[in-house]
């Protein structure tokens, strides 16, 4: 969310210049663009390593009848378990036959997905602030590799428990590892860099933990202080390749840029005000609040119903693909979830690539890849530790001076714009909003099983930001407006827009258009305090479309097997005059 002072408002208050096609980008030294070794974390004299193989734990309804059954499903113990089963038959495709590793993995991944879930994951008591609080070095690992755990308590005592996100008969977590006690103590107050701003940390390392034996996936590291208070540590253990996989993409970037422990984030200083925000923000410090609310509420609902399909899936980070990009290379689809904002062009250019060379891409949430970042070192040298973005002070940027087209700013903007339209098929317009959901294309291939006609509406899946089709901007064609949703957003009238379009390639993208789509998800649940009125049958039906997405993306190429899209952007706004991608 963003507020009155921030860059783009409802409706956009800036003209979009015309997109500059430029070279790709530039590789600076000292900076992080291509693949890295990842620099050894900092010692500390009183912790040693704990190994995490070691600890206590081991290893198509007519509409009528459909819509009636969602709003009865509300009443389970999740939305996303609101509609049908997984068909093996619907996962064929355009794959090569798998190798005996791949065939290895699946197993493997199949016999995780068997074991029984830790219904405690949860947190019951956030506490005060520094009643404890932690970060780790990296943002994501592979499987088997050390990283360490930097933790400030005011209890004499911790441990840590990892928990993995999944559906797990329902409980949605698994607990991996469990720590012994560590002795706890309140470290120091944090290091301000005054001349970005940038809050970090700094904090010694109280212990390191090796990811021995812990299958890829999201992962929740849960603190528990000897005083009973709780907070959680996200962390990816990420997929060294995704080929013939669904690859979910987290966003550590857009956490971080909204972090505001310490007082300041890319949003606001201390006082509030946007004048005093950070223009550099740094992985090394906590979470603000429970620790991980953007992951539970715009990522935690697809990681549950991805694993809860059974499809073939992989992890990796928005960070990760800036840094390793070969983990795209055959991917069959690539999902941006609920909120993606802050991406690198790095990144942007990697995952087009990839859906020219025809990998599915979903966009899921709203305002994504809408800004354009960059990564650079932290302590020790340490890659991709800063996220870097001054906005609407890019002039102020001393990278700036011999790097034209890495601009820190929305990526429309000047001095190098690329909407990001030319990716998603949409563009980022405002906030907030709260509207229905329209139905425009009832006959769309994604609307199959959910019973809707062509003028239904789901009320409140519209907001809090959202995108639309912009055809004065570069959009790809053919590019079908599936959904067509009327708003209000700050006094002026606009529309949300769910589009989908292909590529040569076969690629097909999807973009929902809202930033609540991946919410709505556990809509009419217990599980989402966020869910903004949402009800069961809203859940039941993003549920029953992303099931249908999902599904369509793991076989291929959904361009190959799916109706090539008819062209609507004339017929819905009449009179425009059209920009190619």
């Amino acid at each position: 969310m963003r507020g009155a002072w921030d860059s783009v408002i409802c409706p956009r208050l800036r003209p979009v210049p015309s997109r500059r096609t430029s070279a790709a980008p530039d590789r600076a030294a000292g900076h992080s663009v291509g693949p890295h070794r990842l620099a050894r974390p900092r010692t500390a004299p009183h912790d040693g390593p704990v190994d995490g193989e070691h600890g206590r734990i081991s290893g198509g309804l007519g509409r009528r009848r459909f819509l009636g059954a969602a709003a009865a499903a509300g009443a389970g113990a999740s939305a996303v378990a609101a509609t049908g089963c997984d068909s093996s038959s619907e996962r064929t495709g355009h794959r090569a036959r798998p190798s005996r590793r791949a065939d290895a993995a699946r197993r493997a991944e199949e016999a995780e997905r068997a074991r029984p879930g830790s219904a405690d994951w949860r947190i019951r008591s956030v506490g005060p602030p520094d009643a404890i609080a932690g970060y780790t070095d990296r943002v994501s690992v592979l499987p088997d590799e050390e990283f360490g755990l930097h933790v400030s308590t005011t209890a004499p005592a911790f441990r840590v428990s990892a928990y993995r996100i999944g559906w797990y008969g329902g409980a949605q977590a698994r607990l991996v590892w469990r720590s012994g006690r560590v002795d706890g103590r309140k470290q120091g107050p944090p290091v301000f860099l005054d001349a970005t701003r940038t809050v970090r940390a700094d904090w010694d390392r109280s212990l390191r933990v090796r990811a021995r034996n812990w299958p890829e996936g999201s992962y929740l590291l849960r603190l528990d202080a000897s005083s009973g208070h709780q907070r959680y540590v996200p962390l990816i253990v990420r997929s060294r390749q995704a080929r013939g996989r669904t690859l979910l993409l987290h966003a550590p970037a857009t956490w971080q840029a909204y972090n505001t422990w310490g007082g300041y984030s890319l949003y606001q200083g201390r006082d509030g005000a946007y004048g005093s925000r950070s223009l550099a923000v740094s992985f090394d410090r906590p979470y603000a609040k429970s620790g991980a609310e953007k992951f539970l509420v715009y990522e935690r609902p697809l990681v549950v119903l991805a694993e809860r399909l059974g499809l073939p899936l992989a992890y990796t980070t928005g960070v990760d693909v800036h840094l390793r990009p070969a983990v795209l290379e055959g991917a069959s689809a690539a999902l941006s979830l609920g909120h993606d904002e802050y991406w690198t062009p790095q990144q942007r250019q990697y995952v087009t690539r990839a859906r020219d060379d025809g990998t599915n891409l979903a966009f899921l949430g709203a305002n994504t890849c809408f800004r354009r970042i960059r990564l650079e070192r932290g302590p020790g040298g340490a890659p991709a530790r800063t996220v870097v973005c001054y906005k609407t002070a890019y002039r102020d940027d001393p990278y700036l001076v011999n790097h034209r087209d890495l601009a820190t700013t929305d990526f429309r903007q000047p001095p190098a714009p690329d909407p990001e339209s030319s990716l998603t098929g949409v563009l980022y317009e405002g906030y907030p909003t709260d509207a229905p959901y329209v139905v425009l294309d009832s006959g769309h291939w994604l609307f199959a099983g959910t019973g809707v006609d062509d003028g239904d509406s789901f009320d409140h899946l519209v907001g809090v930001e959202y995108d639309r089709v912009t055809p004065g901007d570069p959009t790809p064609a053919p590019l079908r407006i599936i959904a067509h949703s009327p708003l209000v957003c700050r006094g002026r009238h606009s529309h949300s827009d769910s589009a989908y379009y292909t590529v040569p390639s076969g690629a097909g993208v999807f973009a929902s258009g809202t930033m609540r789509w991946v919410e709505a998800l556990m809509a009419g649940t217990r599980e989402n305090g966020r869910d903004h009125r949402m009800d069961a049958r809203t859940g039941a039906f993003v549920t029953r479309v992303t099931e249908n997405l999902l599904r369509a993306f793991a076989a291929g190429p959904a361009g190959r097997d799916k109706p090539r899209p008819e062209d609507n952007v004339r017929a819905v706004y009449s009179g425009a005059s059209r920009v190619g991608a």
